[in-house]
């Protein structure tokens, strides 16, 4: 029996929510946790900073969220957390301790152990190498801890910056999905797709 057999057999009827792993880790430079109360602010703050150069891409970025909006959703991302549901993860500068990104891991299917890392970057931290180095650790987090076989990341194909993360972090473009979405615009948009899988990859 292979490796990654034993691995899919001894996970199959585990309830996620039995699963018990880290809520935060750490990188050279940053650290990676998941939301906690109060974290609304924060992020709230980061988001009205960022909003030109998130909207494009993000559709929560097209309508202001309030603090309060900010705030309920920081809650109920500690929640998915718990529950195992969705894992919304915040990323903080260790030195300055100012929050930087968010990122996570995303349409989780545990029996496979599959999971997609989105991410979106605060615009005075670009050019850092920020999200890159989130990625990295979020990945080495997924394959320790969780046993991922199967890591995505998908961006639309004009995103040229979540692209090239991908690319840095050493995800092969498996292939573009055609018209999947609609854009900002309304026009249809194409999602691109990288991955990382066991037994390939890592």
């Amino acid at each position: 029996m292979s490796i990654q057999h034993h691995r899919h057999e001894s996970n199959d009827h585990t309830k996620p929510i039995l699963l018990s792993f880290p809520e935060q880790f750490q990188t050279e430079r940053l650290t990676i946790r998941a939301p906690q109360w109060g974290d609304g602010a924060t992020v709230n703050e980061a988001i009205r900073e960022s909003v030109n150069e998130l909207r494009p891409w993000l559709p929560f970025a097209r309508n202001l969220p309030t603090l309060e909006e900010s705030e309920i959703r920081s809650r109920e991302a500690r929640l998915q957390f718990l529950e195992r549901s969705n894992m919304m993860l915040y990323v903080f500068d260790t030195a300055s301790g100012e929050f930087v990104a968010s990122s996570g891991l995303h349409r989780i299917d545990w029996d496979t152990r599959r999971f997609e890392i989105g991410y979106w970057l605060r615009t005075s931290w670009t050019g850092k190498g920020i999200i890159t180095e989130a990625v990295h650790g979020i990945t080495d987090f997924a394959i320790q801890h969780l046993e991922a076989n199967r890591l995505e990341i998908r961006c639309d194909s004009k995103n040229t910056r979540s692209a090239k993360v991908a690319e840095r972090a050493g995800f092969t473009l498996e292939g573009i999905l055609r018209n999947v979405e609609y854009d900002e615009e309304g026009k249809w948009a194409h999602q691109m797709v990288f991955a990382k899988v066991r037994g390939i990859e890592f």
